[in-house]
């Protein structure tokens, strides 16, 4: 396991992410699923993709404010203090 900052484990949080298309309603939803509840969705694709992002940031920044542990995602934790980073 590594510890990264911010933009890393949102790339790697986006590289576990599931894409489904409903057809009854004509959207994208797109979730994540280690994140408990972190979904979103648009008319196609490439929106779903880029508001999971900001779903991502979000659900971060509500868990940390909270005091959540926020989960490993493929061998990644987010680096949530200085004394996590070592040289």
């Amino acid at each position: 396991m590594r510890y990264v900052g911010l933009h890393e484990y949102v790339k790697t949080a986006l590289k576990v992410a599931e894409y489904q298309k409903d057809t009854e309603v004509g959207c994208v939803v797109a979730t994540v699923p280690v994140l408990a509840g972190c979904m979103t969705q648009a008319d196609n694709f490439e929106e779903a993709r880029d508001n999971l992002i900001d779903a991502i940031e979000l659900w971060i920044t509500v868990g940390l404010r909270e005091g959540e542990e926020i989960p490993e995602v493929n061998r990644v934790r987010l680096a949530t203090s200085m004394e996590r980073f070592t040289i």
